[in-house]
């Protein structure tokens, strides 16, 4: 009787022009069915919000013929000893062999790639957890079984919390472009400190204490010294891309870890920090090495972050005028 009553309030709080009005602005869609969510299953939207752009980024073919990327596995919607693993069941079905799909549009039937069905399932599975910051982290590792993954999501979800919404596409140059700099690509460059490895990522050269910009908007993961890079800081961004600042002459004041940062937050300023133990200085010249990462859900690699850096540039310019 909960669930129906749940699935009727959900009815009642959706416009119907979500599902038919192809024109409408796709992220008013979504942030319209995280908030419904959240009135429904009292799971904060930036918490929906931050699993479904993890999935989007991580997805290569998300089930939902709609805007949603949340993909279920079919054993868990439908249950795991269920003989009939369609994407499309009775509710009463699935409910006999304890799956988790739900019916979150009225039709009696759970389909794992409606948007509605999707949130509804996902958000009452999760709230069978609980619905503080801790229960949704204990949820999330359940489903996925990948720290890296929960703190990803955790952390997108500050970013979206903080800024109060998901449109948040905007990136910026590194370094203020005022300032005298130079850079080429030399990704994959072959590099003798440390034995042996390629260079995984662009060297921005520029004068000591330039200041150091974060490039998009994300969550400081990582500060401090390694030999290789010095004094560096780490950021995630909301899309699985992990941004490295290496070198550094020193931090911003009051940075820390756990920060949300937009494009354009100072971080740190260029330096000629490391290839030594901490305060080793002056083996190079200064400058910003600026590496990018990506997260699939399962490994994380380089890759060359030069043609992004270009763009950046151009975009950064663009803006001044």
């Amino acid at each position: 009787m909960k669930r129906l009553v749940a699935f009727i309030l959900l009815l009642a709080l959706l416009p119907q022009h979500t599902w038919a009005e192809e024109k409408t602005d796709v992220t008013a869609q979504r942030m319209n069915l995280y908030k419904t969510m959240e009135s429904l299953t009292q799971i904060p939207w930036y918490y929906l919000a931050a699993v479904d752009q993890y999935e989007r980024n991580t997805q290569k073919e998300p089930a939902s013929e709609g805007v949603i990327s949340i993909t279920i596995p079919k054993e868990m919607w439908n249950g795991a000893t269920n003989p009939s693993q369609k994407d499309v069941l009775p509710v009463s079905e699935i409910a006999l062999f304890e799956g988790i799909g739900q019916d979150g549009d009225g039709d009696h039937l759970a389909d794992r790639t409606n948007d509605a069905d999707i949130l509804v399932s996902f958000s009452q599975w999760m709230s069978g957890f609980g619905t503080s910051k801790q229960d949704i982290k204990i949820a999330l590792w359940n489903y996925y079984e990948r720290d890296l993954s929960v703190q990803t999501i955790v952390n997108t979800a500050e970013v979206f919390k903080q800024e109060k919404t998901i449109n948040l596409n905007q990136h910026i140059f590194p370094v203020p472009l005022h300032h005298n700099y130079s850079y080429k690509n030399t990704w994959g460059d072959p590099r003798g400190f440390g034995g042996r490895r390629i260079h995984e990522g662009t060297d921005i050269f520029a004068n000591y204490g330039v200041p150091v910009r974060a490039t998009s908007y994300g969550v400081i993961e990582m500060k401090g010294w390694n030999k290789y890079g010095g004094w560096r800081i780490g950021v995630r961004d909301i899309h699985n891309i992990y941004h490295y600042f290496a070198h550094l002459n020193g931090f911003e004041k009051n940075v820390n870890v756990g920060q949300v940062v937009k494009p354009g937050d100072v971080i740190g300023y260029v330096g000629a920090s490391g290839y030594g133990p901490p305060g080793t200085s002056g083996k190079f010249p200064p400058h910003l090495h600026y590496g990018m990462y990506k997260d699939n859900g399962h490994s994380e690699w380089s890759f060359d972050p030069y043609p992004h850096l270009k763009l950046w540039e151009r975009q950064t310019r663009q803006m001044k005028k």
